[in-house]
């Protein structure tokens, strides 16, 4: 058994992973990557997605490879990047990565533990066989495992009629089929708009409030209160428990409770019906093989499929690598959140986490690619001096 030590592992190589690595690298660092890049963006988005993005949400820590760069060397206008095609962001990561000199390997940790209690460090096992020991690790992983299958939902649906949207993301296969989208945020109707174009003979889209407003989306005053982090790294902490969810609630009216309002002339199509105020009661399969669901309003909608646009909800203990192992013993959560200090690290020394897993700390900017720069700046500063002994 192959065995290599690190001073840092870093899990993951979506848009946090690739941020902290350059950075790393930057700050002489050194680390190994471990992960495909964007594989979740990869495997789990439809083609022809736009991201909700702004251009100024890039992964550069540095302000050189940004999106407005690699727009200007791609020969690209403003229009080309509003909104932002997935495609396109795809094509801007894997620039960055080359321009940054990142490296990532295409390898998953099965299981991570610490060292065992006369040593410091951790162990993670890969699916290789391999083995390696890194005296510190960043946990910065998608949302893949931690999609939401509402309870509700899968009592009543047979099974095998549904799938959560991160695995439909070839909607191509729904032309001339119908399906139900249950889910009332961007990812239902963006889900929708897809299928819709790319043939569906019906799609229906139901949800439990009424449908959102299309308006414009204004994240200007994100990346000031992010650059806060970087100074002032307990701010967002030491607010008032009225002032956090303000924040909070900006937060989801924008992101929440308005759609983009390119996205209204794509669903304003025949095939495409929206139920809102309604919820599935019940679903039974059909002599064809096709699903009867009934809604609380009485109404019934024959459909080849389902799909649960039902979003992510985040438990670190159903991050597999952890499951297999015995930190989940040792680390401090809260409703699934790990427990982080100012510098994204755990209750477990030198175990730190990024991405949405810093959410219940950090808020809720850590829901998008907004924040994967500034938690780069602040986890690599924090790990290199734990390294020489000073933190």
């Amino acid at each position: 058994m192959r065995e290599t030590n690190t001073p840092l592992l870093v899990i993951g190589a979506g848009p946090y992973g690739l941020a902290l690595s350059a950075q790393c690298r930057h700050d002489g660092i050194d680390h190994i990557l471990l992960g495909r890049p964007m594989s979740l963006w990869h495997d789990h988005m439809p083609r022809g997605m736009f991201l909700r993005s702004r251009c100024d949400w890039h992964l550069d820590p540095f302000e050189v490879y940004t999106l407005d760069r690699y727009a200007q060397e791609h020969g690209l206008t403003g229009r080309d990047l509003d909104p932002i095609p997935l495609s396109r962001y795809l094509d801007y990561a894997a620039w960055f990565q080359d321009r940054r000199e990142v490296v990532a390997h295409p390898r998953q940790v099965v299981r991570l533990d610490t060292r065992g209690p006369d040593a410091t460090g951790f162990v993670a096992e890969l699916d290789t066989g391999e083995v390696i020991v890194a005296d510190q690790v960043v946990v910065a992983t998608g949302l893949g495992s931690c999609a939401h299958v509402p309870p509700e939902l899968a009592a009543v649906l047979p099974d095998g009629s549904y799938r959560h949207s991160q695995d439909v993301v070839d909607l191509a296969a729904l032309a001339g089929r119908s399906c139900l989208i249950v889910g009332g945020r961007q990812s239902a109707f963006e889900w929708a708009a897809l299928a819709a174009e790319e043939g569906a003979a019906e799609v229906h889209v139901c949800h439990r409030h009424a449908t959102p407003g299309f308006a414009p989306a204004d994240w200007t005053w994100v990346n000031p209160l992010l650059d806060r982090f970087v100074t002032e790294r307990s701010w967002y902490r030491e607010l008032s428990t009225a002032d956090r969810a303000e924040i909070t609630q900006r937060m989801w009216r924008i992101g929440r409770l308005q759609l983009e309002e390119w996205l209204a002339p794509r669903i304003d199509r025949d095939n495409v019906r929206l139920w809102p105020h309604t919820r599935v009661v019940s679903g039974q399969r059909t002599g064809d093989g096709r699903v009867r669901v009934t809604l609380d309003s009485g109404d019934a909608l024959t459909v080849d499929t389902v799909v649960l646009a039902t979003g992510y909800r985040m438990d670190v203990a159903r991050l597999p690598f952890l499951a297999a192992g015995g930190l989940l013993r040792e680390l401090a959560t809260d409703d699934g959140f790990p427990v982080l200090d100012e510098n994204f690290r755990s209750s477990v020394a030198g175990l730190y986490f990024t991405s949405r897993f810093a959410v219940r700390d950090f808020g809720h900017f850590f829901d998008f690619t907004a924040a994967a720069r500034v938690s780069a700046r602040v986890i690599s500063e924090s790990v290199r001096a734990a390294g020489s002994g000073t933190a």
